[in-house]
């Protein structure tokens, strides 16, 4: 867990729910009630072990709690985390930027095919991206172009 992070009694719930049925390990945990979903945000490498075969996993997390999941792999660099949370867009460069007025921003640069994806219905996605970017890195904002 990174530091300064507080987790509710739900998300913990969430945690302890999911790592029992998937047997893979949160690093957090997002309710994201404008979009009514919860993110878990786990270990690099084991977004199969925790999605199951043919999405098993998340279906049967839908099916007990009546809720949509969403899983992004963690990374300590902020340009492959934003990666991660863009899956499965094509994701060309990402570059992080040091403003004059001293915030970070990134700017993410994507196949026009993927655009659709990667900003998701309603900007679901580049909500997502940029919630995470600024808990974990301080990045103000996050550009998709």
């Amino acid at each position: 867990m990174s530091r300064g992070i507080r987790l509710t009694n739900e998300e913990l719930e969430h945690i302890r729910l999911f790592e029992s049925l998937t047997g893979t390990m949160v690093r957090d945990c997002i309710i994201d009630s404008k979009f009514d979903r919860i993110i878990f945000v786990i270990k690099e490498g084991e977004a199969g072990i925790a999605i199951g075969k043919g999405g098993k996993n998340i279906a049967l997390l839908e099916k007990l709690t009546g809720k949509k999941y969403e899983i992004v792999e963690f990374s300590d660099d902020p340009v492959q985390l934003i990666k991660n949370a863009l899956k499965p867009a094509n994701v060309k460069e990402v570059r992080i930027t040091k403003k004059p007025d001293g915030s970070t921003i990134a700017v993410v640069s994507v196949d026009n095919k993927d655009k659709g994806i990667a900003i998701g219905k309603n900007g679901r996605n580049a909500e997502k991206i940029r919630f995470l970017a600024k808990r974990y890195f301080q990045i103000s904002n996050v550009l998709i172009v």
